[in-house]
């Protein structure tokens, strides 16, 4: 239960979509906080990710919120500042963020919602890791773990979503090759079909049937015909985290069931 012992971690999209199941980045920062890393939970909902940060409390562990709307630089250099002042650095920088609502096909694409979805899911990465990057290059040490989706390799239909996170794992590239020499890792967890809150309720919202839906994806994953849960991704980006990963970076780490594996 050490695996982070003494580590600071940032896990940004550490609140959640309301339901009954838990969510990506709300598992992965209890993880975090479960195996020793004292977590600091970024989101633009202050009050969920300050539920988070309660539920690791109660665990024993600790850490602070910070509330940001990270596709605007001011606050990604912001949440970078308000961590270092008050750790000292950062150990981990996950980001834990992404949307796709409004997407569409290619000739009924709009601008907007474009140039939204690339803002959350692709320019807020790279600002956070902009501010971040400097002090892991002093320090000479640091993991950069970036939450992409199986949707980059193999989804149809959702062309601006699948654009941006194809674009992440591009980035991510980048970053491994740019910064290895620094002692820095930077590595992809792509998720594939996973029962969360933020999958599943906006479609019940939207007027699917909520028995209906969560059969159907589960009968597109081939290992075991099931959905994944959050905790699949938690454990992944766990071990990216730690020092037994020490000698990975520059990964693309499906985590979906074999669901890409069908397509290679």
């Amino acid at each position: 239960m050490e695996r982070l012992k003494g580590k600071i971690a940032v896990v940004v999209g550490a609140g959640q979509t309301p339901g009954d199941t838990i969510g990506n980045g709300r598992a992965t920062a209890l993880r975090f906080a479960q195996e020793g890393a004292t977590v600091v939970c970024v989101d633009r909902d202050y009050e969920s990710a300050a539920e988070t940060l309660a539920m690791i409390e109660a665990e024993g562990g600790s850490g602070m919120v910070i509330e940001a709307d990270v596709t605007r630089e001011a606050s990604c250099q912001s949440v970078v500042d308000q961590t270092e002042a008050k750790y000292g650095r950062i150990d981990v920088l996950h980001n834990n963020i992404g949307i796709g609502r409004g997407d569409s096909g290619a000739t009924k694409m709009s601008e907007e919602v474009w140039d939204r979805i690339f803002a959350t899911n692709l320019t807020s990465i790279m600002l956070l890791c902009k501010h971040a990057l400097p002090g892991m290059r002093e320090r000479r040490s640091g993991v950069i773990t970036n939450i992409s989706s199986v949707a980059a390799v193999c989804a149809v239909g959702i062309v601006a979503y699948k654009t941006s996170k194809a674009a992440l794992n591009a980035y991510t590239h980048a970053l491994a090759t740019a910064n290895a020499r620094f002692g820095i890792r930077a590595n992809v967890i792509m998720p594939g079909l996973m029962n969360t809150p933020m999958a599943i309720e906006g479609n019940v919202a939207a007027g699917a049937d909520r028995e209906e839906l969560i059969a159907r994806r589960n009968a597109q994953v081939p290992l075991g015909g099931k959905m994944g849960s959050a905790w699949d991704v938690a454990n992944a980006a766990l071990f990216l985290a730690s020092d037994e990963a020490g000698f990975i970076t520059g990964v693309n780490l499906p985590v979906d069931g074999g669901q890409s594996a069908r397509i290679g």
